[in-house]
């Protein structure tokens, strides 16, 4: 399988720290090899979903088993498709986002929980028939977790 770059995040925030993603703002840039048209009519639909990977995560520290979430001995010990870390099997991340506009090759975004030359792997507009069709539940470690994330 090889999969390759359709854009770079390009943003102020260039350390991936777990909190405080809120406010940020981001331009998502194609590549050369992706003509402009690939955003075209992206800016009708109101989110984004951005596919990208954790590429500055060493391999030596992908985890595939379980750990306590960031590290919190006071959160439980689960395995890491139950959390959302970076340092997964395939450091993929995705994050859904509030489109803000397309200029030409560029997609701005708001709450992208991604450093500057992160890769995107693909770019999908949310449709609402996509979301959860019933309510979505969580542990309470995950809530505690989120807390400060935005």
């Amino acid at each position: 399988m090889q999969i390759e770059p359709i854009a770079y995040v390009r943003a102020e925030r260039l350390a991936p720290t777990d909190d405080h993603w809120g406010q940020s703002v981001a331009r998502i840039e194609l590549v050369d090899a992706m003509p402009s048209e690939a955003l075209t009519g992206l800016d009708a639909f109101s989110h984004a979903e951005i596919l990208f990977v954790f590429d500055r995560v060493a391999p030596s520290t992908v985890e595939r088993g379980a750990r306590h979430p960031r590290g919190n001995p006071d959160w439980p010990c689960v395995g890491i498709l139950a959390q959302r870390a970076k340092d997964r099997p395939n450091r993929i991340g995705t994050t859904i986002v509030r489109i803000l506009g397309v200029e030409g090759r560029t997609l701005r975004v708001a709450e992208l929980d991604a450093i500057d030359g992160t890769p995107v792997l693909d770019i999908k507009p949310v449709m609402r028939e996509f979301l959860p069709r019933e309510a979505v539940n969580q542990p309470g470690w995950a809530t505690e977790l989120m807390r400060e994330y935005w």
